[in-house]
Parts: structure tokens; sequence; C-alpha cells
């Protein structure tokens, strides 16, 4: 059980906690009696209450507190190894994150192409296929892929581990494509320079909203699929006034993988900061 999001998994990748969960308990429902009167006067169950922010049957909120904590503070030590790999190559890694469907493989390869003379490599996570990774290494850019099962986010384990298996070179560009689901990758840290969160115009506007966890930890939203936003009546201005009323930190593009509209200001957002921690790191050993 992930008390993060309750998606069944209780532990990071290669680990074994030593304690079995009741899985038709996982998901955090609650199972009533035959003949139990359930009043659906109010319309609405909302589960995030609690110290713990979820619910857990048979678990109390400062058990789910404990049980959350140690989980995120094992990923986080990993992460931290991964973050200092990371600033020894010079390397600038982004965390690619949103719902499925957004458009985050289609953006990806067609990123890849505006970036080829620099050195970059991908990690893809999927719950199964290499259909992602395939799209990708036809570009000629090293992926590895990581299937996580029933898992529904990357954690810092398995990023480590990809990371040693890409060799990554000096200065180069790090993807980490996670898992479509804007829960779970919300909360745990990959070792990445920045979250980058991408929203297809036809998820609807209130989707920051729905899910604020992810988008208050995001560094950038990116309003992909611009070129169907009059299509289906997006709001663009309703998308961005969400995004900042969760994020008012969040700087947000707007663009079309497909057509390339608003593709320049996402290669110069990518190349700022990467230039950014090649000069940091270059500083670092000057000094």
């Amino acid at each position: 059980m992930c008390t993060v999001c309750g998606c069944g998994e209780g532990k990071l990748a290669g680990e074994d906690h030593g304690h079995h969960h009741d899985h038709d308990h996982a998901h955090g429902h609650h199972h009533h009696p035959r003949g139990h009167s359930h009043d659906h006067s109010h319309g609405h169950l909302h589960f995030g209450t609690g110290p713990a922010g979820t619910s857990v049957p048979g678990l109390s909120q400062s058990r789910l507190i404990e049980v959350e904590t140690d989980i995120l503070a094992r990923n986080d030590a990993l992460a931290l190894g991964n973050r200092r790999v990371l600033a020894a190559l010079g390397a600038y890694a982004v965390n690619l994150v949103s719902s499925p469907g957004s458009g985050k493989t289609t953006l990806l390869v067609k990123t890849i192409e505006a970036l080829s003379a620099t050195p970059l490599a991908v990690i893809e996570g999927d719950q199964q296929t290499e259909n992602d990774a395939d799209r990708i290494r036809a570009t000629g850019a090293p992926a590895v892929q990581i299937n996580t099962g029933k898992g529904c986010h990357l954690d810092a384990h398995m990023v480590g581990n990809a990371m040693d298996r890409l060799a990554l070179k000096p200065g180069s560009l790090l993807f980490i494509e996670n898992v479509g689901n804007l829960v779970c990758p919300a909360a745990f840290d990959l070792g990445e320079d920045a979250k980058v969160a991408i929203l297809s115009v036809t998820e609807g506007e209130d989707k920051p909203l729905k899910y604020p966890d992810m988008f208050t930890a995001a560094s950038l939203a990116i309003l992909n699929k611009t070129d169907l936003a009059p299509h289906c009546d997006a709001d663009l201005a309703a998308y961005e006034a969400n995004l900042k009323r969760v994020n008012p930190a969040i700087e947000i593009l707007r663009l079309s993988a497909r057509t390339g509209e608003g593709m320049g200001a996402w290669i110069a957002w990518l190349r700022a900061r990467h230039a950014a921690k090649t000069l940091a790191q270059t500083s670092a050993k000057a000094g």
C-alpha cells in the first residue's frame, strides 16, 4: 500500500519491508456488509481528510503519517544520491509529469529533434510495454524503459538504476518521462532539477484545481495541443489563472508539439536552465 496515493505500492523498488498488506483494501475503499443502508443524500465522499490527507481502513492517521514519512525519507535519501551524480556531471534533469494522453512523448520526440547537437538521454516510465522508449530510440537518443507493473509512479531507486545503465555524458540533459498520473509523482523526488507538468488543452481548465499538489510541485506548466483549443472551446486564460491560483510562482508556456508553435520558448527554457547548471558546476570546480 502506498500511503501517498493508496495505489498498492508500499515500498521502494527493490526493497522488502518484511510485512504484508491486505490488497483488498489497498485503494482505501470502504466495504459495507450486506443490508447496510448507504446514505447518498450529501452526494460527496471525501477521503482526503485528517492529518495524513488520506484514509486507509485499519490504519490510524498517526500510523499513516509514520509509514508515509518512512517511505518518502528513504526515497529522498536515494534522490539525494541521484542529485549528486547529476551535479558531478553538470547534467540537468527534467521530470516530465502529466495525466495520460497529454502528449508527453510527442513533445519529448520533438524536443530531442530540436536539441540534436546536445548530449541527452531519456528514462521512460510506464506500467507496461516499451512503446514510448521505442519511439525515443527511433530519434537516435539513448533510452531506458522502466515498467512499474502496478506501481503508478517512478521512484528514486528506479531512476538511479536507469541512470547507471545510461552512463550519462558530462553536460547532458536527462529527461525522465514519468508514469501518466497526477497524484503520486508529485510526492516522489527523483533527484531531478525541475518537475515540468504538461497539460493538454482538452483536459479541462479545472485540472490544476483538482490536482493541486502536482502543479504546486512543478516549476513549469506546459499547455500542450494549443492547436486544438479553438475546436474544444478551451479557455487558455482560465487554465493559466487556475495554475497561478495553486502555484503563483509557476512558469507557463503555451505550445503545440504537433505544429511546432511555441516550441522555441520551451527549447529556450531548457537551454537557459541547462547552461545555468553547467556554469554553476564549472564555478564550483574552479573554486
